[in-house]
């Protein structure tokens, strides 16, 4: 169920794109493929792509398959490791996904390299499944992925995001990602430590609604780091002074750097008892990812950067480790130290040293990182007595085995602290087993218990989806023009909504082009009205809807707005005019009137007389207004009746006629049928309905003439197909008599008519 954030009760979703929803693709109560999901305002967004350590092939990718790629927006990617990054290049290689990437300027650089040791260990692995992506998979891919940097913010689609530092590897960055005013923090793997060479995880400092954050220690603690850092060296000599050899399955990069200056500082401080002891530092990315680090020196900590002007010499530019690609140089007997990839001893350099050195007593393991469950460096801290061969049978494992974290992950203290810094309504854990992700999620939920601080936490399956309501205000900026004048309370403010990326600005109309880039356009209007009568009767029936009418040969003009076009030749009339509200009611009565002139009964009788003139009736056009009468009580009751046909909010009492139009409104005074308004528009609007219900009160007779034969079209009215027939008729029209053209006028309009 979706619920308000903070709220006890359950909220009624009044649409879906108040709904904002979070689903692990991976990494949900697991540690691996991490791979999240958001949706919200109809804008996906994808966060890392990874694989899983403990899997090969197709079976080691999040369920991609659960979110359409066309229609992901984005794909953010914290740092360049394996279970993070590693599918990237078959998101964007193998599926319809056409969005935009993200990386760090490091992370960039590095994963390159991480991504092509990966596909030339699952070329070289005893596995039967092919890899998932190719060498020029990857090219294309990197190709396509875009770098920013740490605070830097990017918009792509009304999607806000920026890069924070996470502390977890080079280039390692939290995304604060904001949509509609929603903000989302998701920290991907993160570090709150700071060690020698990277700068810890930091707090963004802005309100946050959502945390998204890593689980993988759950509760338990780290020892201090200068424990743990003495603990390594400890064992470390141990196994050396014993003449064993040290094997430290590492991953290419990222705390294997850590280690390294670990080791090569201990080691130029007693140079005199280790330098005969070779340190080996085996992989196929060794010398790449050594300079690497060499060139993104100055993303990392003060105190690298100290020591590099200090010295002068790169921190990574190593005297006392050797970089190798192979084991050609490693001796079967110490002693020696070797850092050896991969990390979880699934295969590779690590997994052979292991094999080789694992029968003698004097040999030393120690794990350093974080071992997925279902890995051989998981399952070989369960007090195993043999390990399975890769290439077949048993061998025996007698090595002294230690397990000393320096995984860059936070612990369940440095968690919660980062939880209660950042004060989400709402905190999502993932990349976490699930016995240490439920065990934080009670936690946290019993220690906030009854607090101040509403705190919902969810721990979220693989492929199960969180669902949180937020119902954002809708603020619109006034600016240009509008923003000269404040507004007060009660105050009404009229202008253009423009809405771009869930941003919305009030601007009008003259300041529509410098403000948004929109350039007003005038819609003209042409709508053609099927008539076969006189344009004489036309002009009849629009002056008593509209009184006189200004026109141009055979062109009326309604309210200044709308012409009336029609020549007698043709047999439609052509009603055109400039798009706006008022325009268009005006063009909808001319077409109505129309509509209704052949129809009308009295057409008939206009054209058979000449009608009843007296010299004392004047047109209301004569008299400059509308004509008066002395019944204006009937004239009130007939035009409240008509204005209710015209107008949605109508008020009327005893003295006047109150005229609601949008924030426009107009009082006519019954006594004198005056309109009072501040809107010329309206006024314009009303004035000549008043002089049509007044004129409509009349005898039919008192205002209508005889009406003249229609005249012939003139060349210009004629259309090409037309010209020769109509000039043959205007002759013969010509030649025939006025009387005998009035006749056979009222004969035409009384078969109209008819």
């Amino acid at each position: 169920m979706a619920t308000s954030v903070g709220a006890t009760q359950s909220i009624p979703i009044e649409s879906k794109d108040d709904l904002l929803c979070i689903t692990p693709l991976g990494a949900g109560r697991e540690v691996g493929r991490s791979c999240i999901v958001v949706e919200y305002k109809n804008k996906t967004i994808m966060l890392d792509c990874g694989l899983h350590a403990g899997h090969e092939g197709i079976n080691s990718l999040p369920l991609i398959d659960l979110v359409d790629p066309a229609k992901v927006d984005l794909l953010l990617v914290t740092h360049f490791h394996v279970d993070h990054a590693a599918a990237v290049p078959y998101y964007l290689e193998k599926t319809p996904f056409r969005g935009r990437t993200f990386m760090t300027r490091p992370t960039k650089g590095v994963f390159r390299w991480m991504a092509s040791d990966y596909i030339r260990i699952t070329n070289t692995s005893n596995s039967d499944s092919s890899g998932l992506y190719s060498e020029a998979d990857l090219v294309s891919a990197h190709s396509k992925i875009e770098e920013i940097d740490v605070h830097q913010q990017v918009e792509v689609n009304g999607i806000k995001f920026t890069a924070y530092n996470a502390g977890h590897v080079l280039g390692a960055a939290m995304f604060l990602i904001e949509i509609a005013g929603v903000k989302l923090l998701y920290t991907g793997d993160y570090s709150r430590e700071e060690d020698r060479h990277l700068v810890p995880a930091e707090n963004p400092g802005v309100p946050v609604d959502i945390l998204i954050t890593e689980s993988t220690y759950g509760l338990h603690n780290h020892e201090p780091r200068v424990e743990r850092e003495r603990a390594l060296l400890k064992q470390v000599r141990g196994v050396v002074r014993r003449r064993g050899n040290c094997l430290l399955p590492v991953t290419a990069l990222g705390r294997t750097q850590e280690l390294l200056l670990i080791l090569e500082e201990h080691w130029s401080r007693n140079s005199s008892d280790l330098e005969h002891v070779p340190v080996y530092f085996i992989s196929a990315l060794g010398k790449t990812g050594t300079r690497l680090y060499q060139k993104y020196v100055m993303d990392m900590s003060q105190r690298i950067q100290r020591q590099l002007s200090r010295t002068g010499r790169n921190p990574f530019d190593f005297r006392f480790i050797k970089t190798r690609t192979s084991l050609n140089d490693v001796p079967d007997r110490g002693p020696c130290v070797v850092l050896a990839t991969p990390g979880m001893l699934q295969s590779g350099v690590s997994r052979q040293l292991l094999e080789r050195w694992a029968p003698r007593q004097e040999n030393g393991l120690i794990i350093t990182g974080y071992s997925v469950e279902g890995t051989l460096a998981r399952e070989i801290n369960n007090s195993m007595d043999d390990i399975q061969a890769l290439s077949g049978g048993k061998i025996p494992l007698r090595m002294a085995i230690s397990n000393i974290s320096f995984s860059a992950h936070v612990d369940g203290a440095q968690n919660c602290a980062f939880i209660d810094e950042i004060r989400a309504a709402v905190v999502v854990l993932v990349h976490g087993e699930e016995s240490n992700m439920m065990r934080l999620r009670a936690n946290l939920l019993d220690k906030y218990k009854g607090s101040a601080y509403q705190l919902e936490v969810y721990a979220p399956r693989r492929a199960e989806t969180v669902e949180l309501h937020f119902r954002g205000e809708k603020i619109a900026r006034a600016i240009g023009g509008l923003a000269n004048k404040v507004p007060t309370d009660g105050s009404f403010t009229t202008g253009i909504l423009v809405e771009k990326d869930f941003n919305y600005r009030l601007v009008n109309t003259a300041d529509l082009l410098e403000f948004t880039g929109i350039a007003p356009v005038a819609v003209e209007q042409l709508q053609q009205v099927p008539y076969a009568s006189s344009f004489e009767l036309l002009r009849l029936h629009l002056e008593q809807m509209f009184g006189e009418l200004p026109g141009v040969a055979k062109t009326l003009r309604v309210y200044d707005s709308v012409d009336v076009t029609h020549a007698s030749w043709k047999t439609v009339v052509d009603v055109e005019w400039e798009s706006n509200l008022m325009s268009d009611m005006a063009a909808d009565s001319v077409v109505a009137v129309i509509f209704n002139i052949e129809s009308c009964p009295a057409s008939v009788k206009l054209t058979q007389g000449h009608g009843c003139s007296h010299g004392n009736d004047k047109s209301a056009s004569e008299e400059g207004g509308p004509e008066r009468t002395n019944n204006n009580s009937e004239i009130a009751a007939k035009l409240v009746l008509f204005l209710r046909q015209q107008f949605t909010q109508i008020d009327d009492n005893s003295d006047s006629i109150t005229v609601h139009l949008n924030d426009q409104t107009a009082v006519i005074d019954i006594a004198s049928l005056e309109v009072r308004t501040e809107s010329a528009v309206l006024q314009a609007r009303l004035e000549p309905l008043i002089a049509q219900v007044c004129r409509a009160l009349r005898p039919l007779s008192h205002r209508t003439t005889a009406l003249p034969p229609p005249e012939p079209p003139t060349p210009e009215e004629l259309e090409p197909e037309h010209k020769n027939e109509d000039i043959e008729m205007a002759s013969s029209s010509g030649d025939s008599g006025s009387d005998s053209s009035d006749e056979d006028n009222d004969k035409k309009v009384a078969q109209a008519g008819n």
